[in-house]
């Protein structure tokens, strides 16, 4: 019943996504679109990517345009399989509120660094400091399967870590991955130090075999750039899951 209504809620959460990725994927230079493709007011945030405007216009081609951005169903897919595998895992502990909550937004951030290779300040920013405050009211109830403190430490180390690499080649490593990989070490250490090294482990192996991968099917070379952010993602919910 559980990982039912987590599934039914990453279903609801992944078809408000879709808007917001269109909205922020957009060049580090520009602002977040207000428009859709066509140039009507595309205002909300949250929700299908749908224009209404162009949805009534007499032409064909606007008529075809009504719907923009990103596929709803593959980013609700993605949003549904999260929320179960970790309400699967996790089980009735108060940390999965927490898991729930965030699962949307590392879904839209994954989208948004596979369109554009960015991770935007407005939700990189803010990430850390609210997962560290959603963990310590998950830490005043009973039944946690966690340790805040931990997941300070885990912010700190991972946070620290990337942040060194950073310094060292800032060519190879984005801010956005740096201020990401903070978040991720609050959620991974949450469970301890086993977890948050298998995290740190599984995202860099992810994507060196994403990238041996494409240069064996001769779609990139080896200083082709890749989004580095979906890997940290998803190594730290394969260490979530494995751990």
């Amino acid at each position: 019943m559980l990982v039912t209504l987590a599934c039914a809620y990453g279903a609801l959460a992944g078809l408000l996504v879709p808007r917001a990725v269109y909205k922020l994927a957009v060049p580090a230079d520009e602002s977040w679109r207000s428009r859709c493709p066509a140039g009507h007011p595309a205002q909300a945030w949250l929700g299908l990517p749908r224009c209404k405007h162009c949805a009534t216009e007499q032409a064909p081609m606007l008529r075809a345009r009504r719907w923009y951005g990103p596929p709803a169903p593959a980013v609700a897919l993605i949003t549904i399989l999260g929320c179960g595998a970790l309400a699967h895992r996790t089980g009735p502990r108060p940390e999965l509120a927490v898991w729930l909550l965030l699962t949307p937004i590392l879904v839209l951030l994954t989208w948004i660094d596979v369109t554009v290779h960015r991770l935007p300040d407005i939700l990189t920013l803010p990430l850390t400091p609210a997962t560290l405050l959603l963990l310590g009211a998950a830490a005043l109830f009973p039944n946690t399967g966690g340790s805040w403190p931990a997941a300070l430490g885990g912010a700190l180390a991972l946070g620290g870590g990337y942040f060194t690499l950073f310094l060292i080649s800032p060519r190879s490593l984005g801010f956005g991955d740096v201020k990401l990989a903070a978040a991720l070490g609050a959620i991974l250490g949450w469970y301890g130090w086993r977890a948050l090294a298998l995290g740190a482990l599984a995202g860099p192996l992810i994507a060196a075999a994403y990238s041996l991968g494409l240069i064996a099917l001769r779609k990139a070379h080896a200083h082709t750039a890749i989004p580095y952010g979906p890997f940290l993602i998803s190594g730290s919910v394969v260490a979530i899951i494995t751990r």
